[in-house]
């Protein structure tokens, strides 16, 4: 595995991986109507990109494959972090997240999902509130979390 920093050309990949990986991993904790108000499948690759490159962002590799991606800004926030469908469980996620925590000083916050509460808990995240957000008029459960370093 590789990670790398984003490029502009990672964008598009990067969308499809976020919606794959939210409509099958995410699938065990939301509802098929939270999935898809969360995840589209229209997502604007300008937005994304931008957003992606006023972050510090990262990608992980397989061979020529995205198998990963997170961004986090310069407060500390971890906006998000993502890991292909196909290749869960094997150490991606932490590699990344290493990446972001050490681009940044002082505690780090980020909105977990429900399927990524468990993974941010084992690296010393602890919930600040649940938080009900809306998309469309749907509402999805997450977590403030936050590591105090």
């Amino acid at each position: 595995m590789v990670i790398k920093e984003y490029q502009p050309g990672d964008c598009k990949e990067m969308t499809e991986l976020f919606y794959n990986t939210v409509h099958s991993v995410n699938a065990k904790d939301y509802t098929k109507k939270q999935l898809d108000v969360w995840a589209t499948g229209k997502a604007d690759l300008e937005k994304w990109n931008i957003s992606f490159q006023e972050h510090y962002s990262v990608v992980a590799l397989d061979e020529n494959i995205i198998t990963g991606f997170g961004d986090i800004d310069k407060t500390g926030y971890l906006n998000r972090l993502f890991v292909h469908k196909d290749y869960q469980r094997q150490g991606i996620a932490t590699a990344i997240c290493n990446h972001l925590e050490q681009a940044v000083q002082g505690n780090i916050v980020t909105h977990a999902s429900i399927t990524a509460t468990p993974f941010f808990e084992k690296r010393g995240y602890r919930i600040i509130k649940e938080q009900q957000v809306e998309r469309q008029g749907i509402f999805l459960k997450n977590f403030i979390m936050e590591k105090v370093r």
